[in-house]
């Protein structure tokens, strides 16, 4: 809300161009259809556009796609240039590792992780399975029905709830360094959970927004900012 006050007051004052930098973009997970819901990251697409502003820089929308929500342009700008250095730089013996995805949504962007690397890759597939006291915790709710009310003349079949098998790695890991990227960039503030948790590593990627903040203002080809980025990343 305060990004779109900003911007319809600029807009008022007659300000030529608008840009919004947004490192995170927020509800871009939102960008499809499930069941009756909406697609919260088109309405907030239609917000931006309409308080004023003509172009925004962000980095690593969940789908590319959503790109094409927005009436103006907008550079997606990618972390895996960084992600990958800290890798080559800070781990050691890096070369007898393999890249694991963490689900088969993953796979594509840990395949252009570990072709670029020259790693293997690994898929992880299935989930934890539940016991009996998480089942009653609510994470399935709303509870099915038993005894439900239903019109004599509407005979609707019977929903089956998907279930994934038990976790499996598909993918040779033995012996091996196994890279899960749990490595996170600065996009979003998190120094309270970094002194929860020491794992946590932070790779800075002001640099590459800084750039793109001054060539979109000298009118310079933004090109070069994507030269190492794959179709899949």
């Amino acid at each position: 809300m305060e990004l779109l006050i900003m911007a319809y007051a600029l807009k008022t004052s007659c300000a030529r161009n608008i840009i919004g930098v947004i490192p995170y973009f927020p509800y871009s997970k939102q960008s499809k259809m499930r069941k009756r819901g909406s697609i919260v990251c088109k309405l907030l697409a239609s917000m931006l556009a309409k308080a004023g502003l003509t172009h925004i820089i962000t980095m690593d929308l969940h789908q590319k796609e959503i790109q094409g929500f927005f009436s103006f342009p907008v550079d997606n700008l990618r972390a895996s240039p960084f992600l990958i250095q800290y890798i080559q730089e800070e781990i050691p013996d890096y070369r007898n590792a393999v890249i694991v995805a963490k689900s088969p949504d993953a796979a594509k962007r840990a395949q252009s992780y570990a072709e670029r690397l020259r790693l293997g890759l690994a898929v992880i597939h299935g989930e934890a399975q539940c016991t009996e006291q998480d089942m009653d915790d609510g994470r399935h709710s709303p509870p099915m029905v038993k005894n439900a009310t239903v019109h004599p003349g509407l005979e609707l079949p019977l929903m089956m709830a998907k279930e994934k098998p038990p976790i499996t790695v598909v993918g040779d890991v033995g012996g091996r360094i196994a890279i899960i990227v749990v490595v996170v960039t600065n996009t979003v503030p998190h120094e309270v959970q970094k002194l929860q948790c020491p794992k946590i590593k932070t790779v800075d990627i002001s640099l590459i927004l800084s750039e793109a903040i001054r060539r979109i203002h000298n009118g310079e080809s933004m090109a070069y900012l994507f030269r190492n980025i794959t179709v899949d990343d």
